[in-house]
């Protein structure tokens, strides 16, 4: 028998070997990812049922004011609900009530009033456009006035809002639409000092509750000044509605009362088309120019006169809009530079409009007419139309309707006439 050979020994001696560790080695992988699994099976068994549950830590970020930085005049105060008096102050506590939408206040209380509403259990007897509530108080050693805007009560729904600031109908008891509304407060006469409260949703008694500062200001002054509210509804899509206004002048109230206490005044709220209706909307000279070989028609806008007081301090800041209608349609629009603070506004402005051509015909003024528009500049709310004039067009009439023949008849004329303004 022949012995088996050096290398055929050394091969069966390693082969079995090699195998073995080849096994130990995946027996180990297998057996540490088994432990691993169960080790997070069991600490995940336990955190349910110690309820345990952890949120990520989120870092803090500021809030900055969507105003920005207040003017240094004004400043916020603490809410006059608060049992913490003013720092410094020599006034004797006050006891406030904290009024809610629903509950206005308790069992036979009154606010002091002025004469124009009466604030009782059963509510506030109230105008068409309803009331306002609002609250003084003189800080004599800040020379400081605390306006505390309150609430509003009654105020006519949403759909009754006049474009003008007047109530379509009245407020009858029936249930109607809700508004979104806030108010806007300034000063006058200087129109400076000027605040607003935040926008209270869907409700036609809303709860404001806020104060509002004015620093710098003497006793001396306060009786030559006119507090003036402005109550509006928001609107996302559009331009705030005017709801109404209400005009406090100082010198009507007992300032010496307003030092000692806080005084809760209630106000109508007045529609601002009122003082339009009592003085009338005033006249506008306007000369016009036909030019049918170039196809033109020059309007200048000269002065107006006997406009209407739209501000407190009797005074108006009007600006005209004309526009160029085609077959009824706008096609063009310019105007005038704003004159502040004038009845008697002195404009001295042309404007040249290119008229269409038609097709087959000459130029002419017979499908043209003119609409034109004074209104009243304010900063605080949207502008007020005074006054509307037609020129040309199917509803044009009387003078008006004159003066645009004359103009048609004689081209290359200036021709100016005095114009009414009408509603």
């Amino acid at each position: 028998m022949v012995d088996p050979s050096p290398d055929m020994t050394a091969l069966n001696t390693v082969v079995p070997a090699i195998l073995g560790l080849t096994a130990a080695a995946i027996l180990a992988v297998t057996a540490c990812f088994c432990t691993r699994r169960i080790r997070a099976r069991n600490k995940k068994v336990n955190l349910e049922q110690n309820n345990i549950t952890f949120q990520p830590t989120r870092r803090p970020t500021a809030v900055r004011s969507p105003s920005g930085q207040p003017p240094h005049y004004l400043k916020k105060s603490p809410s006059p609900t608060a049992t913490k008096p003013l720092p410094g102050s020599l006034l004797s506590p006050v006891q406030s009530v904290k009024y809610s939408e629903e509950n206005e206040g308790p069992k036979n209380a009154t606010i002091t009033t002025d004469g124009d509403a009466t604030i009782t259990e059963n509510g506030i007897e109230t105008g068409k456009l309803g009331a306002l509530v609002f609250k003084l108080r003189y800080l004599a050693d800040r020379n400081a006035l605390v306006v505390s805007v309150v609430r509003c009560r009654g105020l006519p729904e949403k759909q009754n809002i006049a474009r003008n600031g007047d109530a379509a109908g009245g407020l009858n008891g029936k249930v109607q639409a809700a508004t979104d509304p806030y108010v806007k407060l300034q000063l006058l006469p200087e129109k400076q000092h000027k605040v607003k409260t935040r926008v209270v949703r869907n409700t036609r008694n809303p709860v404001y509750d806020e104060d509002f500062t004015f620093y710098g200001l003497s006793l001396a002054e306060l009786s030559l000044m006119s507090l003036h509210f402005v109550i509006l509804s928001f609107d996302r899509y559009s331009r705030d509605d005017v709801i109404g206004e209400v005009v406090c002048p100082l010198s009507g109230i007992d300032l010496s009362q307003i030092e000692n206490q806080q005084v809760a005044l209630s106000k109508e709220i007045q529609p601002r088309s009122l003082k339009i209706r009592a003085q009338g909307r005033g006249e506008l000279l306007i000369s016009l120019c036909w030019q049918p070989a170039a196809s033109r028609l020059t309007v200048v806008l000269l002065k107006a006169r006997n406009l209407p007081r739209m501000d407190v301090t009797g005074l108006a800041d009007p600006y005209v809009k004309i526009y160029l209608l085609f077959n009824g349609q706008r096609i063009a629009k310019k105007k005038t530079h704003v004159k502040k603070r004038t009845l008697s506004p002195v404009f001295n402005e042309s404007f040249a409009f290119d008229i269409p051509l038609v097709e087959g015909s000459n130029a002419s003024l017979d499908d043209v007419s003119l609409e034109l528009m004074l209104l009243d500049w304010d900063r605080v709310t949207k502008n007020e139309v005074i006054g509307r004039l037609e020129l040309g067009g199917p509803r044009c009439t009387g003078a008006a309707l004159n003066h645009w023949k004359e103009v048609c008849n004689s081209p290359r004329r200036q021709i100016a006439e005095w114009h009414k303004l009408n509603e």
